[in-house]
């Protein structure tokens, strides 16, 4: 929200896009409407009592996503619950109200991708709303949104490194440094979560192929359907030899079609050092796109600033707003 406040003027004067805060959804406020509009700074930023914010001509708390909507009413709503592996939930919920409401969606959460694009994408088509979801892989660059600009394109695969965590940590223990001791520097530097296993095991750059299989290849694929192995089993040897023999290892995504749908796989592998994933390090991401037209077609992001996940749901709100 910060940093749509401080590109309000920009899509104001540049866009003709304005906007004004009337819901926020969270566990310390709960559901919270105005459809005049909220001083959406005062609420996040500091810490109010909620009888006093009842008292400043507020709504009445609601207990539900629908309820909230309707008194908010709202155009758009931004879902930043966090990753349910399992079900996707309660992302899909209130994605599937908001489209109902007639609002666009737009998300930073893989989950609704994974279990339920196609009825969200379908749903949101039917009733003229946006289902966007640019900051799902790789931040706020246009991954899903390239690929509007180039119609009529076959996209036949991709290769690319897209979990920051590991790839700390496999730099980290390149320089000396044990998993363990590796692990708690990408912690110290905000990139590891304190339980970092679905980074580690490889459960995040999974649920991002296929986020991009199921979108960008238009194949709907399961976790269980990705050959899966994380760097857990890596040892500091390992990695250290095989950067030094020039063959240093990271966690590669990859997606291949074929004859009877996509083979797609994610695991640690020997990058020769003079390729570009080889060069990819720290926070950085890299993505190649195999296509009928362009035989490769890469991204890379280099070390992403605070507000790049932000800006990936800035981007969207313009896209739904200007088209």
């Amino acid at each position: 929200m910060r940093l749509l406040q401080d590109r309000a003027s920009e899509l104001g004067e540049r866009h003709g896009v304005s906007f004004r805060v009337t819901g926020i959804a969270s566990r310390r406020l709960g559901w919270i409407a105005n459809a005049g509009g909220l001083d959406w700074g005062r609420l996040t930023r500091h810490p109010v009592a909620l009888p006093d914010v009842w008292r400043t001509g507020l709504s009445a708390p609601h207990s539900d996503v629908r309820s909230w909507l309707a008194a908010a009413h709202a155009d758009v709503l931004f879902e930043a619950t966090s990753l349910n592996l399992e079900s996707g939930q309660p992302a899909i919920d209130h994605i599937r109200a908001a489209l109902e409401h007639g609002a666009h969606a737009i998300t930073a959460n893989k989950g609704p991708i994974l279990h339920a694009y196609r009825e969200l994408r379908d749903l949101a088509a039917k009733r003229g709303s946006r289902f966007l979801f640019e900051s799902t892989v790789m931040d706020g660059v246009p991954i899903f949104s390239l690929f509007d600009q180039l119609p009529a394109i076959h996209l036949q695969g991709f290769h690319g490194i897209l979990n920051s965590t590991t790839n700390v940590i496999l730099g980290e223990m390149e320089n000396g440094l044990s998993f363990d001791a590796a692990l708690r520097k990408a912690q110290g530097l905000g990139v590891a979560e304190t339980d970092a296993s679905h980074d580690i095991d490889g459960w995040d750059a999974a649920v991002k192929t296929a986020a991009l299989v199921t979108v960008r290849m238009d194949v709907p694929i399961r976790l269980d359907q990705i050959e899966r192995e994380g760097i857990r089993d890596l040892t500091p040897s390992a990695v250290r030899n095989a950067k030094r023999d020039g063959w240093p290892f990271k966690l590669v995504c990859r997606a291949q079609r074929t004859a009877i749908g996509v083979e797609a796989s994610v695991r640690p592998e020997k990058v020769l050092s003079t390729q570009p994933m080889a060069r990819i390090s720290g926070t950085s991401s890299y993505i190649c796109f195999e296509t009928d037209i362009f035989p490769g077609l890469a991204i890379t992001e280099e070390n992403p600033g605070l507000y790049a996940t932000a800006y990936g749901m800035l981007a969207d709100f313009w896209r739904a707003a200007v088209k």
